[in-house]
């Protein structure tokens, strides 16, 4: 999907993860496991992702995951379920070196941050669609010793404002894959 100022946009169609105070991070965790072994390819620059069996737990688990409340959390939970998207559209933004001991072999050759979009549906009372949120997020991958790139973890996800309701429900447009 696209938006109005025609950037990238992984729609996610519903929400599986619910919650009104807390999110079972451990039904998202489970979840997960289903990519382990794949691998997608970023479209900006072909550079293959790959999802490693630490990822789930890094995920759902994080000191980042366990600072998200309400929405943040929300969207992180959901947007496990569109990840070969949020992927395929991303957009490499740095390179920083490893500087943790604990990440000398799983990291050896540092990070890279790439930016993502995606979409979240809102439901009204009566739980039809008012519109989509939009969330801009940086997925964390890894470089790691055997000189390929896996997914780490999504981080400082962010509600974006810059886009009015009535446009994210009707200025978004499909796109082909």
């Amino acid at each position: 999907m696209r938006n109005g100022d025609n950037k990238k946009i992984a729609a996610i169609s519903k929400i599986q993860f619910k919650g009104k105070r807390r999110i079972d991070w451990h039904a998202v965790e489970i979840y997960l496991k289903k990519y382990i072994g794949t691998c997608y390819v970023v479209e900006s620059n072909k550079n293959r992702i790959h999802i490693g069996k630490d990822f789930p737990d890094e995920y759902a688990n994080s000191e980042y995951t366990a600072s998200l409340k309400g929405t943040l959390a929300k969207a992180k939970a959901n947007a496990a379920q569109n990840l070969p998207q949020l992927i395929q559209i991303a957009e490499k933004t740095q390179y920083t070196p490893n500087y943790k001991e604990k990440h000398k072999l799983d990291a050896k050759y540092g990070w890279y941050r790439y930016n993502t979009r995606f979409a979240l549906p809102v439901y009204n009372e009566k739980g039809n669609m008012e519109r989509m949120n939009i969330f801009s997020a940086q997925m964390l991958i890894r470089y790691a010793a055997n000189g390929k790139l896996y997914l780490y973890d999504i981080v400082n996800i962010k509600k974006e404002t810059s886009t009015p309701p009535q446009q994210s429900l009707y200025g978004i447009k499909p796109i082909s894959y």
